[in-house]
């Protein structure tokens, strides 16, 4: 039930906390006073669109709070934000939560019937909703649809292997030329970085050769360092013999030993060096490079993505000779796939047949206490539906004759706005028999009147014994059997208009039933 609804900042509602009884809980007003903010309200707390326009203006944020509380005490609070900027946000019980969520567990807490419901009930996929609400086990639904769900997964694989399958044929022959093109050439990864280093090593040989050579020369030639090193090494060893154990000739000594080591191996480097550069056959490089820049030419790919279209080409045709095996199991998948869909199919045919069936003679009862003649009749009419390859349901639409004497024909030929009003409020009290969630009626009255309309208010009565009903009429005869009335007003202050909305007590109640009737007020 819902027992409190904070309105802040919401259009043309400044503020507004309305306390909700059990029972029947009336909305009445003149047009255009903002009755139907109340329900926008209610709409966007349980997951209703809603953007900046709702935001009053002046204000930073709209704000819809609500208490519902369950027959075993138990809490849930819902609040909606939405920014003058447009952004919104839920909380249930004080947690941010996804709108998808709000959305499916206002289900259980909340049904709202505005005049727009009737011309729901006119469309054929409301009457599918209406038949599925009634089967006995609304698995054979979810069943349904899972099967369904498989066999489109199937034939989405078997088209996805015909759509590759007739590419790959359409282009078979080119792949085979840039295969035979590649592997002739046969190139590998990194291989041009390799020959391009090569290339520019032996480029820079010939400066190479002349430089180790002059440093050759300069250690190796008779007045070479070698050489020189030698000859002051003897010197040296000359002055120790006469004049031992002197620091200096010791350590210099030391030294060109040292020197002559480092010496020793610059020269072998600078060797090894000529000799590798001399290794390189530059023109069996630039035979190579030309040959993979020319087939990088032809392909019209760089040399590194050709290494990898090989391996994908050579991948496509192996696929390709494979695929009529891949294809046979697909097509058996399907088959499978499409067989279980019509047997769960049929299933949800059945279970439909036996729910329209209970249904529509729990709507003959509602319609004949609503004032329809106890002649009313309401059918099922069911027809093919293909939902998918090789699969029909049965769906319904609704035929009636709501007067004697004629055939049934479909609501939206011969339903009259007040009849389509009944109708509806028949078929939303079936839909609330056993979640028992608030019912919120906009205008169900609209097209009726005299004892038609008493004979909804006493069905309205009825209703509220079992659960709480918020109502919003222009009538006086639904608004006299109110727990609760509150009455919604569009007034002018300090140049803005802003809707307020106010419980009334007993006197102001009974002046607004006689403005609703009309009467003079005393």
């Amino acid at each position: 039930m819902l027992e409190l609804l904070t309105i802040r900042n919401l259009a043309l509602i400044e503020h507004a906390t309305l306390e909700f009884a059990p029972g029947i809980n009336v909305f009445t007003g003149e047009s255009g006073a903002g009755k139907s903010l109340v329900l926008r309200a209610l709409g966007l707390i349980l997951g209703g669109r809603g953007g900046a326009e709702l935001v009053r203006p002046g204000a930073d944020r709209a704000v819809v709070e609500a208490l519902f509380v369950a027959e075993d005490g138990s809490e849930t609070i819902l609040r909606r934000e939405i920014t003058a900027a447009g952004r919104s946000r839920f909380q249930v019980n004080g947690q941010l939560t996804p709108q998808a969520e709000v959305t499916a567990l206002a289900q259980d807490l909340m049904l709202i019937t505005g005049q727009h419901g009737q011309q729901r009930l006119l469309a054929p996929q409301e009457h599918v909703r209406l038949v599925d609400a009634f089967l006995d086990d609304p698995a054979v639904l979810n069943q349904q649809h899972a099967a369904l769900e498989a066999l489109r997964q199937a034939e989405a694989a078997l088209a996805e292997v015909d759509a590759r399958v007739a590419d790959l044929q359409g282009r078979r022959d080119f792949l085979e030329y840039q295969l035979g093109e590649i592997r002739k050439v046969a190139p590998r990864a990194g291989e041009e970085e390799e020959l391009l280093a090569l290339r520019e090593s032996a480029r820079s040989t010939a400066k190479l050769r002349d430089l180790s050579g002059e440093a050759h020369e300069l250690l190796r030639s008779e007045s070479g360092l070698l050489a020189q090193m030698g000859a002051l090494e003897r010197v040296l060893h000359g002055i120790e013999a006469i004049r031992p154990q002197l620091p200096a000739i010791e350590e210099s000594l030391s030294g060109l030993a040292a020197m002559r080591e480092h010496l020793t191996q610059l020269e072998r480097a600078l060797g090894q060096m000529l000799r590798d550069a001399d290794s390189v056959d530059l023109d069996q490089v630039e035979r190579r490079l030309f040959e993979l820049q020319s087939l990088s030419r032809r392909l019209r790919r760089p040399i590194e993505e050709l290494v990898r279209l090989e391996e994908e080409i050579s991948a496509n045709l192996s696929y390709l000779d494979a695929a009529d095996l891949e294809r046979r199991r697909l097509v058996r998948e399907k088959a499978a796939a499409q067989e279980a869909a019509r047997r769960a199919t049929q299933a949800l045919d059945e279970a439909r047949a036996h729910a329209a069936d209970r249904l529509t003679r729990a709507l003959v009862e509602e319609l004949t206490s609503l004032g329809f003649p106890e002649q009313v009749a309401v059918f099922a009419e069911f027809s093919p539906v293909r939902v998918a390859d090789g699969v029909q349901e049965l769906r319904p639409r609704f035929l009636w004759a709501p007067n004697p004497g004629l055939p049934p024909q479909p609501l939206d030929r011969i339903a009259s706005g007040g009849e389509l009003s009944r109708f509806l409020l028949a078929v939303t009290g079936l839909l609330a028999a056993h979640k028992l969630p608030t019912l919120v009626f906009d205008e169900i009255d609209a097209g009726i009147g005299g004892t038609t309309l008493l004979q909804v208010a006493a069905r309205i009565r009825r209703l509220a014994e079992r659960q709480q009903i918020l109502l919003v009429t222009h009538w006086p005869q639904l608004a006299q059997h109110a727990t609760r009335h509150f009455s919604i007003q569009k007034i002018v202050e300090n140049g803005v208009t802003q809707s307020i909305c106010r419980l009334l007590d007993d006197a102001q109640r009974r002046a607004e039933l006689a403005r609703m009737a009309g009467e003079e007020p005393l």
